[in-house]
């Protein structure tokens, strides 16, 4: 098992940053990748951002050039830099851990970027 607790979200001007934190624990040993998905009431979950064990990066279409994935090791944690925000940034934001055989999520934390 993956515990997985996310926080770091909060209101935000448009154009601004917010750094959101997902801290892991329990069999971290066996995650193979992990990723930051959003969700607003009523869409579809999409991925935002994912880093393989290697440290490999991918991200979603909308936030290249303005989101970064990044991983401290020693701490068990991820983070998601997000910089230039956009109203339609606004969402539910989740952590994931992969493992061959399942995922685990966090509880989500919530991001507004509202004027």
């Amino acid at each position: 098992q993956v515990q997985l607790v996310e926080s770091g979200g909060g209101l935000v001007q448009p154009g601004g940053s917010v750094r959101l934190s997902c801290a892991a624990s329990g069999s971290i040993f066996s995650v193979n990748a992990m990723g930051w998905y959003r969700q607003a009431p009523g869409k579809q979950r999409e991925l935002v951002a994912t880093i393989t064990k290697s440290g490999s990066t991918g991200y979603a279409d909308s936030v290249k050039g303005r989101f970064t994935i990044s991983r401290d090791n020693a701490k068990n944690m991820v983070y998601l830099q997000m910089n230039s925000l956009k109203p339609e940034d606004t969402d539910g934001y989740y952590c994931n851990a992969k493992t061959t055989f399942f995922d685990s999520w966090g509880q989500g934390t919530q991001v507004t970027v509202s004027s």
